[in-house]
């Protein structure tokens, strides 16, 4: 052995500064693993602010002859090694920094390379959350300054902080291991600890981070309300609203905390939308609401077409054609040019503002009409326009005279209306004239005679049936007091809000109105015109007009004082043959069924839907926790209540329907 080989054995356990640049990683070395690249970021920002703190352990290499190279092998430190090239990559300090290390050739660096990494034991995470607290209330560092000292992102500074500001209660529950990370996680979405330690104390065996949360945002906003969405978060926290913001999950931009300020601004906005569609279209009234007031007991009147004006339909023909020309022009393209595509978003809105215009209304109905201004399900302006009050509407013989019998929406309510004055003057006093000079008895014995004659003829000329039913039916589902212009064939309209509330809010609710609508605005002014307007129409229109007045009649409601097993069996029968499938219409929630249903029928539906072990594993859960929990699981079956069911294997009998129907057979043969 050397001398010089003597020398440094002799020097084992003195501290000495290396360069850098003479430092090696050991082959020795226990981990095997390499450092990973955020570790050693953290290593390079701590170094960086506060020195390497812990001194590297090394001992010298030799070469195949027992001669030192004058590298030393790194046995613990090897992230600071790393971590300080990369500070050299950087550009912070040079390659032949001095680094201070202990020589240690006295031990086996294997078994202290291990003992390094095994028998250390890590910080509690509180006592981290909790010194990160005191560095930023002690000494002032912000979440960025904290984070650049301890080679972190600020995120997670910020949720350490958080984490730091939960009740010290519930942060000596988290050390005794009575409360998990992830349950001192959703307490840390407020700060009041106040308020954590309540909500602790509601909580029973169910302890889920999702229970903790809804119990502290339950008096709050969610960002995603349409309220908020309406209103914006800006507007919202400028005038004075503070957030709640949950640092740990995508909380969608958090939860208002001032619901009274939100609903004040929200109020404010619509009624200065209301006013403003009052000054722009002329309205005598217009009336801001969160909800549509279905109980508004009001006639309501819809636009008719008209005539563009010259000038319009020429902007229209010029839009419209180059409209055509750039689709022509990309149709094969896979993805639209920026410019292109705002273009066509460009003609796209001028093409429906021009188009809007080939619907008006009478100005007299604007004059004495007006509209709803609500706030939609997702957070638009929803205009509903064209409503009546009784006090605006125009006395009863000047309706005679005007012939302004209107078409009302789904709401209204039809009345007899007098003839109008003059009306079939000629014919109409003749007939007077006889039933004057006939007894009573003889009129209603010729009367009948006609009407059987009317039946017989009727029945054998199916397409004059159908547009006298069609003509009767649409002249009292669109038209207010129209009985008078119909032969006795009377639909009787079931209100279905009065049923199941918020039901004309839903997808398929605003889908029915828009149909509805739409026929209404297809109809003449003057129900005497009806009947001109149902023959008149090619024999589908008046195959879907006759379809949609049917479907407007139907009533399948089931109440506890309403006996129809027939007509309930019947209303089977008509889903069959329609194929309808209530998934397209109806999802099973909180409030509109899971909420109002027992414990039982909620795990019945999550066995049905998803599996027993589904159901299995919410049987211990309260039920407004069962509720939620089988909402979001059932969300993506397509699971039906038996009452919603509708059956669809070809063939299949039904033994209930089956009996329903031999009954009826065998009553009618009696």
């Amino acid at each position: 052995m050397s001398a010089k080989h003597v020398e440094i054995i002799a020097a084992s356990g003195t501290e000495m500064f290396i360069p850098l640049n003479k430092l090696k990683k050991s082959p020795k070395n226990a981990r095997k693993t390499p450092h990973s690249e955020a570790a050693i970021e953290a290593y390079a920002a701590s170094i960086a602010a506060k020195g390497i703190l812990q001194n590297l352990v090394v001992e010298p290499e030799f070469d195949g002859e027992g001669t030192a190279t004058g590298f030393y092998l790194v046995t613990i430190g090897e992230g600071r090694r790393l971590a300080q090239l990369l500070r050299v990559k950087r550009k912070e300090i040079r390659k032949t920094e001095p680094i201070r290390c202990v020589v240690d050739t006295a031990n086996d660096p294997h078994e202290i390379s291990l003992d390094e990494n095994v028998t250390r034991e890590n910080m509690h995470p509180a006592d981290q959350f909790e010194a990160f607290r005191k560095l930023a209330d002690e000494r002032g560092f912000g979440a960025e300054e904290i984070a650049a000292r301890f080679g972190v992102t600020p995120n997670v500074v910020r949720q350490r902080l958080r984490l730091g500001a939960v009740s010290p209660r519930l942060i000596q529950l988290y050390r005794d291991g009575e409360l998990a990370l992830e349950q001192v996680m959703a307490f840390a979405i407020t700060d009041d600890q106040a308020r954590q330690e309540a909500v602790y104390e509601r909580l029973s065996y169910d302890r889920d981070a999702a229970t903790i949360r809804r119990l502290l945002t339950e008096t709050h906003v969610a960002a995603t309300d349409r309220r908020a969405r309406f209103v914006g978060l800006e507007a919202y926290t400028e005038a004075g609203g503070t957030i709640l913001r949950d640092l740990f999950t995508e909380d969608r931009g958090g939860y208002l905390e001032d619901v009274s300020l939100l609903d004040l601004l929200v109020t404010a906005r619509l009624g200065r939308e209301a006013d403003s569609l009052r000054a722009a279209e002329g309205w005598k009234w217009t009336e801001p609401h969160l909800d549509f007031p279905h109980a508004h007991g009001m006639r309501r009147v819809y636009p008719h077409p008209v005539e563009l004006s010259a000038e319009d339909q020429t902007v229209l023909q010029t839009v419209q054609t180059e409209f055509d020309r750039l689709t022509e022009q990309h149709q094969s393209a896979e993805e639209l040019p920026d410019e292109v595509d705002a273009r066509f978003g460009e003609l796209e809105t001028e093409i429906d503002r021009l188009e809007a215009k080939r619907q008006a209304y009478d100005p007299d109905d604007i004059a004495r009409g007006g509209a709803f201004v609500i706030l939609n399900h997702d957070g638009t302006v929803r205009i509903e326009r064209g409503f009546i009050r009784p006090e605006d509407e125009k006395p009863h013989t000047e309706t005679g005279q005007d012939g302004d019998t209107q078409a009302l929406g789904e709401e209204g309510e039809s009345d007899d209306q007098a003839p109008r004055d003059g009306e079939d003057e000629e014919g109409a006093g003749d007939e007077e004239d006889e039933d004057q000079r006939l007894s009573d008895t003889l009129v209603r014995d010729l009367t009948a005679h006609r009407t059987l004659g009317l039946r017989l003829n009727l029945s054998e000329q199916p397409e004059v049936a159908i547009v006298a039913v069609t003509h009767a039916l649409a002249a009292q589902i669109f038209y207010f007091g129209a009985n008078a212009h119909v032969v006795g064939i009377q639909p009787v309209k079931t209100d279905l809000a009065a049923h199941a509330v918020g039901i004309e809010d839903t997808a398929a609710g605003k889908a029915w109105s828009d149909r509805h609508a739409n026929w209404a605005r297809q109809m003449p002014k003057d129900p005497s015109g009806l009947w001109e307007f149902v023959a008149g129409l090619d024999h589908d229109s008046r195959m879907f007009l006759f379809a949609h007045c049917a479907a407007l009649t139907v009533n399948a409601v089931k109440l506890p004082f309403d006996r129809r097993p027939r007509a309930m069996a019947a209303a089977g029968h008509l889903a069959g043959a329609v194929a309808l499938d209530m998934t397209g219409y109806w999802r099973p929630t909180v409030g509109g069924y899971l909420g109002r249903v027992t414990k039982a029928c909620i795990l019945e539906a999550v066995r049905e839907g998803v599996s027993e072990e589904a159901a299995e594993r919410l049987s211990g859960m309260k039920k407004a926790e069962m509720a939620a929990a089988a909402e979001q699981l059932l969300a993506a079956t397509d699971w039906l209540p038996s009452l919603l069911r509708t059956a669809t294997i070809e063939g299949q009998v039904d033994p209930q329907s089956d009996a329903q129907d031999s009954e009826l057979h065998s009553q009618a043969a009696e």
